[in-house]
């Protein structure tokens, strides 16, 4: 399913989405102009691989220092080629907004950088040994995607599935939309945990810890002082449908 848009109205222009999308761009941009071999140990350095941190002698092996959590943070905003980054940031650009209008700019960019953290954190967790640099806004943006279904759970979410060469449209509740990609995520990482290396280089389970950290936190940065326009029917509060006035 491909999400082409979502039901919630705006108030305020999302600021940050569109810098997240624009920093993001710039540093693929910068990957993209680098030589193979220098591009490979920029990777090592500032993207994550969790053996560098788990797995003793590793990091010094490769001229490196575990005491350096820098990849965790700065892993979310490298990408592996254009189809990555652009099926990241449009994600971004279709769920960030809304959640960036209810926060505020400067909760808003807090809370995905913590989503962003929280994602580096489990991947590195759930696959210790892998030497493997993982990379990627997605399990931020993940985290966006767990506090939409949490703020706009009956907001409608506008999807394209392509049917052989015919896309088909039609609309889903935002509960049902980020449920059922969060369920994906989730068998798709147990199913890792069991083929291991053979399962592939998608991180899973940075996309699983990523929405599971935006769905917790987002209540305790919600701004409920910050001026909005009313409610329509379709959304809610944490989770709860607006009440008839």
């Amino acid at each position: 399913m491909f999400p082409l848009q979502t039901s919630v109205a705006l108030r305020y222009p999302p600021i940050v989405t569109w810098l997240l999308i624009a920093a993001n761009t710039g540093v693929f941009l910068f990957e993209a102009s680098l030589p193979q071999p220098v591009l490979e140990a920029f990777l090592q350095h500032y993207a994550l691989v969790p053996a560098r941190y788990f797995v003793p002698g590793w990091a010094e092996a490769h001229g490196l220092s575990a005491d350096d959590l820098a990849p965790f943070f700065t892993n979310m905003f490298l990408h592996g080629g254009w189809f990555h980054l652009i099926a990241n940031m449009w994600t971004l650009y279709i769920f960030g907004p809304a959640v960036e209008d209810r926060l505020g700019p400067g909760r808003y960019l807090v809370f995905y950088l913590v989503c962003g953290l929280g994602a580096s954190w489990a991947h590195a967790a759930m696959n210790a040994g892998s030497t493997i640099p993982a990379l990627g806004a997605s399990g931020a943006i993940a985290g966006v995607l767990g506090a939409f279904m949490r703020l706009f759970p009956l907001a409608r979410v506008i999807v394209m599935v392509p049917l052989v060469f015919i896309p088909y449209f039609f609309t889903l509740p935002g509960v049902l939309f980020a449920g059922f990609w969060f369920a994906l995520q989730l068998v798709q990482g147990l199913g890792s945990l069991v083929a291991g290396p053979a399962a592939g280089g998608v991180a899973w389970w940075a996309h699983v810890g990523g929405f599971i950290f935006g769905w917790l936190i987002v209540p305790l940065l919600y701004n409920r002082n910050r001026h909005a326009r009313p409610r329509f029917r379709d959304e809610g509060t944490l989770g709860f449908p607006a009440t008839r006035r």
